[in-house]
């Protein structure tokens, strides 16, 4: 009998154990929310025969090619320790990549290598200056069109890249105000646009012979972005245009007048981000725009087809093309949601068949992943503001700890998907609550006008009021609400814990800008033309001083009282890493409670495992102490 009790309770010991494991969350390892795909960067050959990756091996990441119908693939790059941050096929046989050289400063070097691994060669050593590719059309079996601030680092001249040799000729020297360059169907530069630091003027010619002449000139808060140059029509432009109307228009642009033709599709209640070519077919396919999620309003049937076939074979999950023949009958697709990371595919539409490469992160379940949801609300002065609520798995949306995570910016937004941080959060038991303040994009542009030099006033008055909406829908625990970000999202961050210090707890920043006039005086030389710019986003340093002192956090130690978080990278060209360090000092001091981290690798966390477990193990730690157990 005694021996029956003591397995009995043994029993029902791990019966309640197995209950327990059941209806609880597994917490999961960080480096699974964040794990580097060992596969990234699929692209097709324009033949259609080889499928092209890049594959991480431990720190070294290499370039492979693999035959399509055999599956056979082989490693063509041997790099030790650097990595490639882009790459593309420049023809059937060849393939151009950018090997870095400087991730700080986003430098890199231009080889060019056969599809069998042979003949490499180097053809840029930019040393300090940048390079990027215009058109990946090789003209005349050897040239390239590529922007270089080699001659000036202020400005980005056009050159013609012989990949044979490696030798660069001038195509179209910068005046001085050139901002950007854009090459016709092609590959020949037509269009340019300058900057005088507040407006912006597009400028055209009609060949390479021709001198640019000025056509349209708007204030840099309308949008004039060019797409494409329309197939038998002169002169006439596709571009996605916000001029004259608050949301972007996929419109035709006559470039001889400066005049819109006409609207190919734009509705006032949303808002054109994006805009599809194909260049086989010289139409368009399709714009994008954004309401809670990105969405796609088709201009080509076909392309619609394709698009309705991968959604019956990929069901409930979103699908991008990212990549094509050129005959566009391959695809490589990538499909995700926001509790998926996805998968990338082959899908080959004269079949209608698909093959599975690779998934996006292997570590992650989705069923223990937890679900985005878009929520709006009113801020003080009337304006709608949008966001996203991740609540944590089975836990009551009652009373919860809260980590409010403001995007990185100035001008950007968060966006419907798998994010890692926010389901990292949400599976250590946050509600994590993000928000496209005003000053966000995809909303129009008097939206994102209304954020201008708000930096601590209006904008940080949109969060605090989603942060008592949440409090009034009883989601919220008052008493438990945190605030983190990275970068201006991190600004914010600590901007919040004195505008209104009484709505965090505790803060969290990493790689922060304390200091908005050494922000502005980080911004690089070819940047320059866009200063004037800068100062109406965020503020002139001559005459709104008093403004962004107040805006700034190094100036205001005396007013913060709740426990801090900051990380920085002391390689980041952005920040200053003594003034973070100083202001740390100075918290302390006043014995506030500062965790520090710093390192000195490389600055995104995504290519560095080692600063991102030490960040995120930090992290966890902080909040545990200063929010969850408060």
């Amino acid at each position: 009998m005694v021996i029956f009790k003591k397995y009995f309770f043994l029993f029902l010991s791990l019966f309640a154990l197995a209950c327990t494991q059941k209806e609880g969350v597994r917490i999961m390892p960080i480096d699974d929310f964040f794990k580097s795909q060992n596969r990234i960067g699929y692209r097709v050959s324009p033949d259609a025969r080889n499928l092209s990756y890049l594959k991480l091996e431990g720190k070294n990441q290499n370039l492979y090619v693999e035959d399509i119908e055999s599956g056979k693939g082989k490693k063509i790059t041997q790099l030790k320790e650097k990595s490639i941050i882009f790459y593309f096929w420049v023809s059937k046989d060849e393939l151009i990549y950018y090997k870095e050289t400087d991730p700080a400063l986003r430098l890199s070097d231009i080889f060019i290598i056969n599809k069998d691994g042979k003949n490499e060669r180097q053809l840029t050593n930019n040393e300090k200056s940048r390079i990027k590719v215009l058109d990946d059309q090789l003209m005349d079996d050897k040239y390239l069109l590529v922007s270089s601030n080699k001659r000036d680092s202020t400005v980005f001249d056009v050159y013609r890249l012989n990949v044979r040799n490696g030798e660069m000729q001038m195509a179209a020297k910068n005046p001085g105000n050139i901002t950007d360059w854009t090459t016709d169907s092609e590959g020949k530069l037509r269009l340019a646009t300058s900057s005088d630091g507040v407006n912006e003027t597009l400028l055209y010619r009609e060949s390479e012979n021709d001198a640019f002449k000025p056509i349209v000139t708007n204030n840099f808060k309308n949008t004039l972005r060019p797409i494409a140059f329309a197939k038998n029509k002169l002169n006439v432009i596709y571009a996605i245009s916000n001029v004259n109307r608050d949301k972007g228009a996929l419109v035709e642009l006559d470039c001889k007048t400066g005049k819109e033709i006409k609207v190919l599709f734009g509705d006032e209640t949303i808002n054109i981000t994006d805009a599809q070519y194909s260049r086989k077919k010289q139409k368009m396919s399709f714009v994008v725009y954004e309401t809670w999620k990105k969405e796609k309003h088709y201009l080509d049937d076909s392309v619609k087809l394709i698009y309705n076939n991968l959604d019956k074979l990929l069901p409930k999950t979103e699908t991008r093309i990212i990549d094509r023949d050129k005959a566009e009958t391959v695809f490589i697709v990538r499909t995700f949601t926001d509790r998926n990371p996805g998968s990338y595919y082959l899908y080959f539409s004269e079949t209608g068949k698909i093959r599975k490469l690779s998934d996006f992160n292997s570590a992650i379940n989705e069923d223990e992943m937890c679900e985005m949801k878009p929520i709006s609300y009113v801020s003080r002065d009337g304006m709608k503001i949008e966001g996203y609520l991740t609540l944590p798995l089975k836990v009551k949306a009652e009373n919860l700890p809260v980590v409010v995570l403001p995007h990185d910016g100035p001008v950007a937004r968060d966006i419907w998907g798998y994010n890692p941080e926010v389901q990292f959060l949400a599976n250590r038991g946050y509600a994590v609550f993000q928000v496209n303040y005003r000053g966000s994009t995809g909303y129009g542009k008097a939206f994102m006008a209304a954020g201008f030099k708000e930096w601590g006033c209006k904008i940080q008055h949109d969060i605090n009021d989603g942060v008592k909406w949440l409090i009034s829908k009883k989601i919220a625990d008052p008493k438990r609400i945190g605030i983190y970000g990275t970068g201006f999202g991190g600004y914010i961050a600590l901007n919040g814990l004195y505008s209104e210090n009484k709505t965090y707890a505790c803060g969290a920043s990493n790689s922060a800008v304390i200091n908005l006039f050494t922000y502005l005086k980080s911004i690089p030389p070819f940047l320059k033309p866009k200063l004037q710019m800068y100062y109406e986003v965020i503020g002139n340093p001559l005459t709104d001083v008093d403004r962004m002192r107040q805006s700034s956090p190094l100036f205001q130690v005396d007013r913060i009282e709740k426990p801090l978080f900051i990380a920085q990278n002391t390689k980041d060209p952005n920040i200053n890493a003594g003034e973070t360090i100083q202001f740390v000092k100075n918290l302390q001091k006043r014995n506030i409670s500062v965790t520090y981290l710093e390192n000195d690798g490389d600055p995104f966390y995504s290519k560095n495992d080692e600063g991102r477990q030490k960040l995120y193990t930090a992290l966890e730690s902080f909040l545990e102490v200063n929010l969850k157990k408060k």
